[in-house]
């Protein structure tokens, strides 16, 4: 029976802050030896298509799960979108431009930013986002979101964009950065694999799973085996069947060549 194996890409196959910007060759090596046997890997990412490097693009991945599950492809037929409601889409621009709040649009293939947000483009510079696929003019009628980035300069800001998860949306956020990531609630990494193993008809027990942050925790819980990294934190790890090393110590395809293969 082919199992399909779901990788995050921040911390898990890569780690931009620090020096690691392509998947090393060991980690390639033992993906690929997955798809040699009749395996699937996907990416299952809270990133946008125009966040992921030429590096994942160019791989060979069998589909992506994308912005936490409201955007899935498998090869190359998208089997599920759900974007957020333009009128939601319209109010919170409104709210984060009266206060002043920096914020990035991600939709199916550009994500769409302002030019003068200088602050949030020199935040995803860091993390190796590919310019060509940022649009810094667009009509918000003509275009689909499917989750919002956010970067606050004050405690005005913060507050009002932690009140936003009393609603209909969840976030990741760094307090101490003023970064939020805000999504729609009826969609997770784990949702959007669960559709995948359904187009592919492989059972919940073939599935796995490699992760390291809070976004992870729902889809290393929900497949057949979660792995966490070694530089998860003791929470989401608490999550995981298994641990294996860091990033930077090649831990993918060490679990990869000692369990899955």
């Amino acid at each position: 029976m082919k199992k399909a194996v779901f990788f995050d890409i921040d911390g898990t196959l890569i780690d931009c802050l620090n020096g690691i910007t392509d998947i090393t060759p060991r980690v390639k090596k033992a993906i690929r030896a997955l798809q040699a046997k009749g395996n699937y890997v996907f990416i299952a990412t809270g990133r946008p298509y125009a966040f992921l490097n030429e590096a994942i693009r160019n791989f060979g991945f069998d589909g992506f799960v994308l912005t936490n599950g409201a955007y899935v492809k498998v090869k190359d037929e998208c089997i599920y979108k759900e974007s957020i409601k333009k009128d939601s889409i319209k109010e919170l621009v409104y709210n984060f431009e009266q206060r002043k709040i920096q914020y990035i649009l991600q939709g199916e293939t550009y994500s769409y930013i302002k030019d003068e947000y200088k602050e949030l483009h020199l935040f995803y510079d860091s993390y190796s986002i590919p310019k060509k696929y940022l649009e810094g003019n667009y009509n918000l009628e003509e275009v689909d979101i499917y989750k919002i980035e956010m970067l606050c300069n004050d405690k005005k800001g913060i507050d009002y964009c932690l009140s936003l998860g009393n609603g209909d949306y969840d976030y990741l956020h760094n307090i101490e950065k003023g970064s939020f990531e805000l999504y729609s609630k009826t969609n997770t990494k784990a949702s959007g694999i669960l559709k995948v193993l359904d187009c592919l008809n492989i059972p919940l027990e073939n599935s796995y799973a490699f992760g390291d942050g809070k976004n992870d925790i729902e889809m290393l819980s929900s497949v057949g085996c979660g792995i966490a990294m070694g530089n998860a934190d003791d929470y989401v790890k608490s999550y995981a069947k298994k641990v294996t090393d860091t990033v930077q110590n090649d831990g993918v395809a060490l679990e990869i060549e000692k369990f899955i293969l």
